[in-house]
């Protein structure tokens, strides 16, 4: 009998636009179709989206995406309905509920609203509801400006629920297969590492540095995401996130893309 599990996945700018900023609506209805399914199957299931800022620049009609404060967070509001709409309407098709939750650094920070946080998630999560949830680009400037962001492009961000709603996996969703000995996109022979055991200052050495245009985190962010992860004993998995139907490998427990491995009991 399949493990059921509580299960986090991280979903990024570039899985959910095209180049040119548009939503990448098949993206967004195989995630619904998929999450939903595994739900079905008897695991619970919170979703970490970013993409805010992009899908809202291009229905703003910008140029480019936003350079000024004031105009990144007007993007990020509108973008935000927008991601919204699309998961209510597409988790709908599979009779689904969908909440949505926009976090800041101060609500990580403060014990009491941390409780508040778990609480209502595991709320949400008895009635079946599947979180949706992001960084609030729209009122948190820190975010946004920092040059070191706690979040950085919301995998930082999908550590910190794994840990506040003790999931047992932690997937972040990549525009590549998963952590490599070298950069893949511009060494041929770069090799994907299967599996790791223990990050450390050689693992770091690794990482690259920025992400795609349209997404602001890169390798580096996810491994810092998953030391942060893996720490707490929570299983992470960086793979693709192109097809979103290998979730359905990763809540087997098949190997896909790079497992980095829960490194002690939890919590």
């Amino acid at each position: 009998m399949q493990e059921k599990n509580r299960i986090v996945v991280k979903v990024g700018t570039s899985t959910l636009t095209h180049e040119n900023g548009n939503s990448k609506l098949r993206a967004y209805e195989d995630l619904a179709f998929v999450l939903s399914d595994i739900q079905n199957n008897g695991n619970e299931v919170i979703l970490v989206s970013s993409g805010a800022i992009a899908v809202g620049s291009q229905k703003l009609h910008l140029a480019e995406k936003p350079k000024e404060l004031r105009m990144k967070q007007a993007a990020a509001a509108v973008g935000q309905c927008e991601n919204m709409f699309l998961y209510d309407k597409f988790f709908g098709y599979y009779n689904k509920t969908v909440a949505q939750i926009l976090l800041n650094a101060d609500d990580i920070v403060d014990e009491e609203k941390k409780e508040n946080l778990a609480n209502t998630f595991g709320a949400l999560l008895e009635q079946g509801i599947i979180p949706v949830v992001n960084e609030n680009d729209s009122v948190s400037y820190k975010e946004i400006e920092s040059e070191e962001k706690l979040f950085g492009d919301n995998d930082m961000l999908s550590a910190v629920v794994a840990v506040l709603c003790r999931a047992d996996k932690l997937v972040i969703l990549s525009d590549i297969d998963g952590f490599y000995d070298k950069d893949p996109r511009l060494y041929k022979n770069a090799e994907l590492i299967r599996r790791i055991e223990r990050i450390d200052e050689s693992t770091y050495a690794l990482a690259g540095g920025a992400g795609s245009r349209r997404g602001t985190g890169g390798m580096r962010t996810k491994l810092q995401a998953a030391d942060l992860a893996t720490a707490q004993g929570i299983d992470v998995v960086i793979t693709n996130g192109k097809n979103p139907r290998i979730l359905y490998d990763v809540a087997a427990g098949n190997p896909v893309g790079t497992l980095f491995v829960g490194r002690k009991a939890r919590y």
